[in-house]
């Protein structure tokens, strides 16, 4: 085995696989070198890839769908896509560089991290077994939320573990670590600073370090988190009374108690998930329990850095196995702890190459599948609208959330949603129709406008301008009840229509 370094000791050049810049620029290409090849996948990819979109038109503050103020996740995604999109232009490829950042933050705070700790041989092996890691693959290139929170709270824990490594604590990884929760709590909300807390509070104390907790609220780390988190948070209720209720209430405290929401699964849901999403590096975790527990070829010190990451591994699935609702992505904050464990092994495993080369195919695959398949996309016609609408024309979702049409049609005005917005189940259950009337509150001049019942479809044509209709792919098309209403195009999985303008009686 490779003898570990003193901590804080200068890495000497060494080969290119123990370089900053080879292997993190590496990692940033493999995990771009896919990001655009497939569609965006409903219903995450085109809603969040769509409120980007919409925000970049809009004041680049306020998330927006539809023209609403979409208040369901914070905007630290969205600015990184944003920039994406005003230098290369909306596309898939840059809808995910939110994701594609938190993977290559969370990849690049691990590798620095074991390679301090542990050695270049073995933060090598747990960035290999990272990269190649379907469920942090696919986690890295899927347009939502949950990358980039896992990548900043990543960095959160591993600097403010660095900070209070050795004696007093180090003033600069003590500040990154308070800037990496302020750009957590940016990405997520409140988890952002809650799971660090969780994670490093409970270890320190474990070892009788109290006064290690309390150096962690350093005043100067108060107020770079204080000046990097806050001010969106209150600029947003300043400018929308209801912000705080909504967003820290609502979205977080009773998401996380009651039992009205999605993907509603038993305690021991990410216990069996874990494993089964980061294979095929889990079939050694029994051997890396087993080197942990008898403390082979470590120093007291690695010892404690290992049972932080287990600490870790267990406090978060703890966590998010409370709630009712689990969501995969919930638990890909773990997988930074869960590769570091699995590292000190595979160092040593003669099979750890042949098996990344197979996992490696095995990521690229599953993202061509996802391509040729193209589940529920509908980009055919969004691009087929893209290519006919003008920017004075309505553009009508019916009935459902096509938000990556809307997205690929690039419109220059919302577009109209028509549904049952006076059924009273609406506020019941949490869809895709709820997330809209919730953000009708904050804007109701504009709901008004944008939020159509669908009763009132056929008398579109009757506003002087050209209406065009976008539905699912339904036995009996609503879109057809509109007067004059021609297919255009019946996609995959989604249908256009277009009605021209007509004269109407004041009776309709």
């Amino acid at each position: 085995m490779t003898a570990t370094p003193p901590a804080g000791a200068a890495i000497a050049p060494g080969p290119w696989w123990a370089r900053a810049p080879q292997v993190l620029g590496l990692l940033a290409l493999w995990l771009l070198a896919t990001a655009g090849l497939r569609p965006l996948l409903l219903p995450d990819e085109g809603r969040y890839a769509e409120v980007a979109r919409e925000m970049l038109a809009g004041d680049g503050l306020v998330p927006l769908l539809n023209g609403l103020p979409f208040f369901h996740k914070p905007p630290l995604t969205y600015w990184v896509d944003i920039a994406g999109m005003a230098l290369f232009g909306p596309s898939a490829f840059t809808a995910r560089l939110g994701p594609a950042l938190g993977a290559w933050l969370m990849g690049a705070a691990l590798w620095l991290s074991l390679r301090h700790r542990l050695g270049p041989a073995t933060a090598g092996a747990g960035l290999l077994v990272l990269a190649t890691c379907p469920f942090f693959f696919i986690g890295g290139q899927y347009a939502n939320h949950d990358m980039l929170v896992a990548g900043t709270l990543s960095l959160a824990v591993l600097c403010l573990y660095r900070a209070l490594e050795d004696g007093p604590p180090q003033r600069r990884w003590l500040l990154a670590g308070w800037a990496a929760c302020a750009l957590a709590v940016l990405a997520k909300g409140l988890i952002g600073i809650v799971l660090p807390a969780l994670v490093i509070g409970p270890w320190l104390l474990a070892q009788g370090r109290w006064r290690d907790v309390l150096r962690l609220l350093h005043p100067a780390g108060l107020a770079v988190f204080a000046a990097i988190a806050l001010p969106w948070y209150g600029l947003m209720q300043q400018r929308y009374p209801g912000f705080f209720d909504y967003f820290i209430v609502e979205q977080h405290f009773r998401r996380f108690a009651q039992v009205g929401f999605n993907n509603q699964q038993r305690w021991w849901f990410f216990v069996l998930v874990l494993p089964a999403l980061t294979l095929p590096w889990s079939a050694w975790l029994p051997a890396a329990v087993k080197r942990a527990v008898a403390g082979i070829g470590a120093t007291p010190t690695d010892r404690r850095f290992l049972g932080l990451m287990a600490w870790w591994v267990v406090a978060i699935v703890g966590f998010f196995s409370l709630p009712a609702s689990k969501l995969v992505g919930y638990i890909l904050p773990v997988l930074a702890p869960w590769c570091a464990l699995l590292a000190p092994v595979l160092a040593a495993s003669r099979w750890r190459k042949p098996v990344a080369a197979a996992a490696a195919l095995l990521c690229l695959g599953l993202v061509a599948g996802l391509a040729w398949r193209a589940p529920q996309s509908n980009r055919d016609v969004g691009r087929a609208l893209r290519a006919q609408v003008a920017p004075q024309d309505l553009v009508v979702l019916v009935d459902e959330a096509l938000n990556d049409a809307v997205f690929e049609a690039r419109l220059a005005q919302p577009a109209l949603v028509a549904s049952d917005w006076a059924d009273p189940e609406l506020p019941r259950r949490d869809n895709w129709r709820k997330e809209l009337a919730d953000a009708a509150r904050f804007d109701p001049a504009t709901a008004a406008r944008v939020l159509l019942p669908i009763a009132q479809l056929p008398q579109l044509v009757c506003r002087g301008q050209r209406v065009w209709l976008l539905e699912p792919n339904r036995d009996a098309p609503r879109a057809a009840l509109v007067p004059g209403a021609q297919l255009v195009l019946k996609g995959r999985h989604s249908t256009l229509w277009r009605a021209e303008p007509r004269a109407c009686t004041a009776a309709g």
